[in-house]
């Protein structure tokens, strides 16, 4: 593979079809065909080397339709994991392969044994991005550098086949040649264009910062990506839920154990029906509740001192979290989103002596925290065997639980039967309690629920976003280049003496139509005769063709 060297004395790559320096067609140099002008005719790496796997590997990545592949691959990947809610938006506690096959079926369970429903942190997922970033640089280097360069060397005086071999071209006599380029050097001038003179040539040029539109577009892209992937690393990007219930206090989530937060009370109010001002509304709508305000009395600490069990905790802040009121401290957020009122914190519950029909005593159970073993009256201990939190019956027949939040507990507890030494158990929840002992024979103990107590809980997102600056800027580059490469075309007008004659071409990027109001112009003041577009001619030829 050498490199070509013109007649001008510029030696161009390989693979360069025109010469970056005075413009002669290097490849095809005997044909008619306009020139293709996108990338100037400079060699590109992507079709000029394919023997080593690194240029097959470049090759691929900086082809635009395996771009585009890619986007579409993406798109449709992103559209999937939007079917159902993705694992971080089921409700707190459950178990998401249960969740998705209870709440959507078949599909549900589809839908997780894909990996869809956590999909866009999947490695699969990620690693599309990463392709479709690697043939954004890729295809972005392939193409900017070697038009950059061909731009930068380009000459004023340009070779005859060059200027033939424009789209718009034409030649014309004049009585004064250097009058005539006075004259169309000052239009040009007062139409923006940057002039450049060589050898009585002349070079009028505009906007040629509007060819790198494209490729700010990719800057504006590659920054977003990395931006969007930044989320999956730790300590970058936060969005967590968390239930505090009144009186207890939480490590908040995705701070790494730095920050704990208490609900010291959460505040629920609905609008007054007697005020005029909703009455109408609220009558409309009977069916619906109006909460006026839910508030959560939150108090803020961080640990202090060595970590440990008995690790005590400094109040950092206080604030009252409100719907569009968050608690913000350090890079975080804490958000007023749900809340839960009246969830069951504690079952009390009586035993009696089925033989002589007293109560040998009582005990209350903490349902979020129970003991392992409670002491009665009597001197006899009652032991937690089971305690099944949101109780339900599975497919086997055996009782489970379906999380860990108390909506519907029920337990199995155990006691000794002081005549026999027998172990009894009694399994006791919400209108059930009935004898599991093995044996099946009668206990003597039973179990009898005796009082409960309640409590309200609230339901707080946590948000940390340090890759938004990212994205903004991302965005913002992106449109640049959009308005960059779409408003301003890159124009230039050559004119060349040769042999008493004046030679006129023209190329743009786009907007064909405003260039040759320029030109109309030129010739109007200068008497040059007007350039054909060559495209037209030929459309005229076919149409002459089909007509005859």
């Amino acid at each position: 593979m050498m490199n070509k060297k013109c007649e001008c004395g510029r030696v161009n790559p390989y693979g360069t079809e025109v010469c970056g320096s005075c413009g002669k067609p290097l490849a095809d140099p005997d044909s008619n065909r306009l020139l293709n002008m996108r990338y100037e005719g400079a060699a590109r790496r992507s079709q000029t080397y394919s023997t080593s796997i690194i240029d097959k590997i470049w090759n691929f990545f900086s082809s635009v339709k395996v771009g585009i592949g890619i986007i579409i691959v993406t798109l449709i990947a992103s559209s999937l994991g939007t079917i159902f809610p993705q694992e971080m938006f089921i409700p707190p506690g459950e178990t998401p392969e249960v969740h998705y096959a209870e709440e959507y079926g078949a599909l549900g369970q589809v839908y997780y044994a894909f990996g869809l429903h956590n999909m866009y942190g999947s490695w699969w997922y990620m690693l599309l991005i990463a392709a479709l970033g690697v043939s954004i640089i890729i295809a972005s280097i392939d193409r900017f550098f070697p038009l950059y360069k061909a731009l930068k060397s380009q000459r004023v005086t340009r070779h005859k086949s060059f200027m033939k071999r424009q789209r718009i071209f034409g030649t014309s006599r004049v009585e004064d040649v250097d009058h005539t380029f006075e004259a169309a050097q000052d239009l040009l001038k007062k139409k923006r264009y940057n002039i450049r003179e060589e050898n009585g040539h002349i070079l009028a040029e505009k906007n040629r910062w509007a060819r790198w539109g494209p490729y700010v577009n990719h800057i504006g892209l590659i920054i977003f990506l990395i931006g969007a992937s930044l989320r999956f690393f730790p300590g970058m990007y936060v969005d967590e839920n968390m239930w505090v219930r009144e009186g207890e206090t939480e490590v908040v989530p995705g701070t790494s154990g730095d920050y704990y937060v208490e609900n010291q009370g959460f505040t629920y109010e609905e609008f007054d029906e007697d005020d005029e001002i909703f009455a109408d509304g609220m009558e409309a709508s009977a069916a619906l509740q109006f909460e006026e305000t839910f508030r959560t009395d939150a108090v803020l600490y961080t640990p202090e001192g060595p970590l440990g069990v008995d690790q005590e905790l400094e109040e950092v802040d206080r604030h009252p979290i409100e719907v569009n009121d968050a608690f913000h401290f350090d890079d975080y957020a804490l958000y007023q989103v749900d809340y839960k009122l009246d969830e069951l914190k504690e079952l009390s519950f009586e035993v009696e002596d089925t033989e002589t029909d007293e109560v040998v005593g009582s005990f209350t159970v903490d349902l979020n925290e129970p003991d392992d073993t409670y002491a009665l009256d009597n001197g006899e201990d009652v032991r937690i065997h089971s305690y099944f939190s949101n109780f339900y019956m599975n497919d086997e027949g055996v009782p489970t639980t379906e999380n860990d939040v108390p909506d519907n507990p029920a337990f199995i507890f155990e006691m000794v039967n002081p005549d026999t030494e027998a172990l009894e158990h009694t399994f006791l929840g919400i209108q059930a309690n009935y004898n599991v002992s093995p044996d099946q024979e009668e206990n003597r103990y039973e179990f009898a629920l005796d009082g409960l107590d309640t409590n309200d809980v609230t339901g707080l997102t946590v948000r940390k976003d340090n890759t938004l600056p990212y994205l903004i800027a991302g965005g913002a580059v992106f449109l640049i280049g959009l308005i960059q490469g779409s408003y301003w075309p890159h124009r230039r007008i050559w004119l060349q003496r040769n042999d008493g004659e004046v030679w006129l071409a023209a190329h743009t990027n786009k907007h064909w139509v405003s260039l040759k109001k320029d030109i109309d112009a030129i010739t109007k003041e200068t008497g040059i005769t007007a350039p054909r577009d060559q495209i037209d001619d030929e459309y005229e030829k076919g149409e002459d063709k089909d007509n005859s």
